[in-house]
């Protein structure tokens, strides 16, 4: 699919396999709601790369941005939701943190990802005391 490889190509090398991976399984999940859930279907995405940050932008035209939101209960397991909904824990599960942007022409949902995976990030040697 198309969506995966542009995210591929654009993290490819910056980060774990794991993350683009990751990366690319958000910004087909969101561009498949796009499709599925607005007449519009997705007029775009887009994405920045920092140095250890990325931002996925995916637009379509639809102005409604709280069809976009989860409206699960906090006690539900992902084996109680209907089948519509999973995708957005999913999501939610893969991100840093992801909003619904408002736009002049419709909306982008905006999913922020950190391109250092935590547990293996270089820690600093300590360093020696001196005597």
């Amino acid at each position: 699919m198309l969506t995966r490889e542009q995210v591929r190509d654009a993290l490819g090398g910056r980060t774990a396999d794991t993350r683009v991976e990751e990366t690319a399984l958000v910004a087909v999940e969101l561009v498949t709601n796009a499709l599925l859930h607005t007449q519009s279907g997705p007029t775009g995405m887009a994405m920045d790369v920092y140095e250890d940050t990325a931002v996925l932008w995916v637009h379509d035209g639809d102005k409604n941005t709280d069809a976009v939101r989860p409206r699960l209960p906090a006690e539900s397991s992902h084996l109680d939701v209907e089948e519509n909904g999973r995708g957005l824990r999913l999501v939610s599960a893969l991100v840093t943190t992801w909003r619904v942007w408002p736009m002049a022409n419709g909306k982008a949902v905006v999913a922020e990802f950190d391109l250092v995976e935590r547990a293996t990030a270089a820690v600093p040697a300590p360093r020696n005391a001196v005597p």
